[in-house]
């Protein structure tokens, strides 16, 4: 069998509730995605990647969600008020269209995202590091896991992975920070912000792998544009040789998301819609995984 890749998109707090769901719903079925070789996550994914890379049994992943008995707060809550994210959404389109390079709009939004942080360094990663506490204690999951940000001085971004030298709880919160709500993450002397400054799903960075499934968070309100980079990133596995499935929510479970996907208060519905789009298994799916 050659490599599998799983690819987990990111989608705020309830991307990861969301994610989380479906992932168990689709083991119940009988669909196990944990089994994949190679696991990125971005943003929201890089949350619920590690803990699938970690060993979690998939079927266990959605039990914090649901009822949120016990849940840590997401960093999200500690907002006074909600940002204005205008100039974050304007040059992420800008980027996404391909009007200009992505790397010359992430220099500015990191420039914007550094003046615009919401909150402090230490209460996003005092935060993050109670919801990553079950996995911190054991270092990088041993399995191939990877989370990609963006340098906010280049605009370049990286791959956090267990070669790369950096924590896990550092990797994760730059791959989550996203600009104008949590501030850029230090790294080495470095600042970083949210992977999804390049992608929503970085897919394109699993190419080659024989078989790999994408898992998109995407709203049905969302403008065109941000579908563009996934669709480039399809293009270009198949061109390498790749076999894709891509997951989106359905109709429930975008009704379960609400406006926004930073409201944590949405994650026990997203969980539960997530869980049951998963349970009904997704028959294309059972025979690709193989």
């Amino acid at each position: 069998m050659g490599a599998r890749a799983l690819v987990l998109g990111g989608g705020g707090p309830v991307g990861i509730a969301w994610e989380s769901g479906l992932i168990a719903g689709l083991a119940e079925a009988g669909i196990d995605l944990s089994a994949a070789d190679f696991i990125i996550g971005t943003s929201a994914g890089s949350f619920v990647g590690a803990y699938i890379a970690a060993g979690t049994p998939p079927t266990m992943l959605a039990a914090p969600f649901l009822g949120e008995a016990g849940m840590p707060k997401s960093a999200s809550e500690l907002l006074s008020s909600p940002p204005d994210l205008t100039v974050l959404m304007a040059k992420m389109m800008e980027s996404f269209a391909g009007v200009r390079p992505n790397d010359e709009v992430c220099r500015e939004i990191g420039q914007w995202a550094l003046a615009s942080a919401a909150m402090s360094e230490d209460a996003y990663l005092g935060t993050f590091g109670k919801s990553l506490a079950p996995l911190l204690s054991g270092g990088w999951p041993g399995k191939n896991y990877t989370c990609p940000a963006v340098d906010t001085a280049t605009g370049v971004p990286v791959e956090w992975n267990k070669d790369s030298g950096v924590d896990l709880l550092h990797a994760i919160a730059s791959s989550c920070a996203v600009p104008g709500i949590y501030p850029p993450v230090t790294i080495q002397g470095r600042r970083y912000m949210d992977g999804g400054m390049r992608s929503p799903t970085n897919a394109d960075l699993v190419k080659g792998c024989e078989k790999v499934v994408v898992i998109a968070v995407a709203r049905a309100d969302a403008p065109p544009v941000f579908s563009r980079p996934l669709e480039r990133e399809l293009n270009a596995l198949r061109e390498s040789g790749s076999q894709v499935e891509l997951i989106r929510p359905n109709a429930e479970c975008l009704e379960a998301f609400g406006a926004n996907l930073m409201d944590a208060s949405r994650r026990p519905a997203a969980a539960a819609a997530g869980l049951k789009q998963g349970r009904a298994g997704i028959e294309a799916l059972r025979a690709f995984w193989k």
